[in-house]
């Protein structure tokens, strides 16, 4: 086991308990609680609404975390996108790996190994990181609006570890013009 990394430092307020990393406040709970919360949810509300909901929660998050990741370390473009797959990796979620990224395109292709939901919850024959989909089209929207380009996109998961024959998840980001259907 690694013991945490200084790059990724916690921060506690002594007197609120407050964990603060990158400037912003954070909660840790361990992965079973969080994922069995997740199943409730979607166990409710069904895999299709839940996914919606999170898709729109999850792009306003990654929007709102670039932008202040920009204003605190200085970065843009392709660099701010990939450091936020590295801190995505580093809290525990998966091992995010960006394959592809063009701006000027607006598309992207991410490589998903070690996920926290395919850890937990193991074969389940669906794509079951459907809540990191809006992460992605969030962060490169915020970039994208940030140099100034009026181009949105949207992203997709084509695959999940937690599918047969599947050892990996994918995700790609595409304009909204351009998205795949399915």
């Amino acid at each position: 086991m690694t013991k945490m990394a200084p790059e990724l430092p916690i921060e506690v307020d002594a007197e609120t308990g407050v964990w603060i990393t990158d400037a912003l406040p954070m909660l840790y709970v361990p992965r079973h609680f969080f994922i069995n919360n997740h199943l409730a949810v979607e166990e409710a509300l069904g895999v299709e609404k839940y996914a919606e909901i999170l898709y729109h929660a999850g792009y306003k998050s990654a929007w709102y975390w670039c932008e202040k990741e920009a204003e605190l370390h200085g970065l843009s473009g392709v660099a701010l996108f990939k450091h936020y797959m590295t801190r995505l990796s580093q809290r525990g979620w998966g091992k995010f790996i960006t394959q592809d990224i063009d701006l000027e395109a607006g598309t992207a292709r991410v490589h998903l190994e070690h996920s926290a939901f395919v850890y937990q919850m193991g074969k389940a024959g669906y794509r079951v990181e459907y809540m990191f989909t809006g992460w992605f089209a969030g962060a490169m929207d915020q970039i994208l609006a940030a140099r100034g380009s009026q181009l949105r996109t949207l992203a997709a998961q084509t695959q999940s570890a937690a599918e047969e024959g599947c050892d990996h998840g994918l995700f790609i980001v595409t304009p909204l013009a351009q998205h795949p259907q399915g």
